[in-house]
Protein backbone atom coordinates (compact mmCIF):
# COMPACT_ATOMS: atom_id res chain seq x y z
CA UNK A 1 0.00 0.00 0.00
CA UNK A 2 1.35 3.38 -0.92
CA UNK A 3 1.60 6.21 1.57
CA UNK A 4 -1.64 8.12 1.48
CA UNK A 5 -1.09 11.85 1.59
CA UNK A 6 2.10 13.71 2.31
CA UNK A 7 4.89 11.64 3.96
CA UNK A 8 6.19 14.71 5.78
CA UNK A 9 2.76 15.31 7.27
CA UNK A 10 2.75 11.67 8.37
CA UNK A 11 6.05 12.22 10.21
CA UNK A 12 4.64 15.37 11.82
CA UNK A 13 1.62 13.38 12.98
CA UNK A 14 3.98 10.85 14.57
CA UNK A 15 5.74 13.72 16.36
CA UNK A 16 2.43 15.10 17.64
CA UNK A 17 1.25 11.68 18.80
CA UNK A 18 -1.64 11.34 16.35
CA UNK A 19 -0.07 8.36 14.55
CA UNK A 20 1.75 5.38 16.01
CA UNK A 21 4.11 3.32 13.88
CA UNK A 22 4.15 -0.34 14.86
CA UNK A 23 5.09 -3.55 13.02
CA UNK A 24 1.47 -4.34 12.02
CA UNK A 25 1.13 -0.83 10.56
CA UNK A 26 4.47 -1.14 8.73
CA UNK A 27 3.46 -4.41 7.04
CA UNK A 28 1.24 -2.42 4.69
CA UNK A 29 4.16 -0.49 3.22
CA UNK A 30 6.70 -1.51 0.59
CA UNK A 31 10.46 -1.18 0.94
CA UNK A 32 10.48 2.12 -0.92
CA UNK A 33 7.70 3.49 1.27
CA UNK A 34 9.60 2.55 4.43
CA UNK A 35 12.66 4.41 3.15
CA UNK A 36 10.51 7.46 2.48
CA UNK A 37 9.06 7.24 5.99
CA UNK A 38 12.54 7.05 7.55
CA UNK A 39 13.77 10.01 5.50
CA UNK A 40 10.80 12.13 6.52
CA UNK A 41 11.15 11.17 10.18
CA UNK A 42 14.76 12.38 10.02
CA UNK A 43 13.69 15.57 8.23
CA UNK A 44 11.10 16.45 10.89
CA UNK A 45 13.65 15.64 13.63
CA UNK A 46 16.11 18.12 12.12
CA UNK A 47 13.43 20.78 11.89
CA UNK A 48 12.47 20.26 15.54
CA UNK A 49 16.08 20.42 16.70
CA UNK A 50 16.57 23.69 14.83
CA UNK A 51 13.65 25.32 16.61
CA UNK A 52 14.91 27.84 19.17
CA UNK A 53 12.79 27.90 22.32
CA UNK A 54 13.58 30.32 25.16
CA UNK A 55 14.77 28.65 28.35
CA UNK A 56 12.00 30.37 30.30
CA UNK A 57 9.34 28.50 28.30
CA UNK A 58 9.29 25.23 30.26
CA UNK A 59 6.11 23.95 28.57
CA UNK A 60 7.59 24.63 25.13
CA UNK A 61 10.80 22.80 25.97
CA UNK A 62 8.87 19.85 27.34
CA UNK A 63 6.69 19.70 24.21
CA UNK A 64 9.76 19.84 21.95
CA UNK A 65 11.47 17.04 23.86
CA UNK A 66 8.32 14.93 23.80
CA UNK A 67 8.05 15.31 20.02
CA UNK A 68 11.71 14.36 19.60
CA UNK A 69 11.22 11.32 21.81
CA UNK A 70 8.25 10.17 19.74
CA UNK A 71 10.24 10.56 16.52
CA UNK A 72 13.24 8.69 17.94
CA UNK A 73 11.00 5.87 19.12
CA UNK A 74 9.27 5.64 15.74
CA UNK A 75 12.62 5.51 13.96
CA UNK A 76 13.78 2.76 16.29
CA UNK A 77 10.62 0.74 15.61
CA UNK A 78 10.99 1.12 11.84
CA UNK A 79 14.68 0.18 11.88
CA UNK A 80 14.09 -2.88 14.08
CA UNK A 81 11.20 -3.95 11.83
CA UNK A 82 13.49 -3.67 8.79
CA UNK A 83 16.18 -5.68 10.53
CA UNK A 84 13.72 -8.40 11.54
CA UNK A 85 12.19 -8.64 8.05
CA UNK A 86 15.62 -8.29 6.40
CA UNK A 87 14.63 -5.20 4.50
CA UNK A 88 17.69 -3.25 3.29
CA UNK A 89 17.42 0.42 4.15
Amino acid sequence: MAISGNPKKMAQDVAEGFLLLSPPVLKKYSTGDIRIILNNLALVQRELRQAQIPLEDIQGLKAKNTRLTRLNQAELVVRSYCKKMRIPI
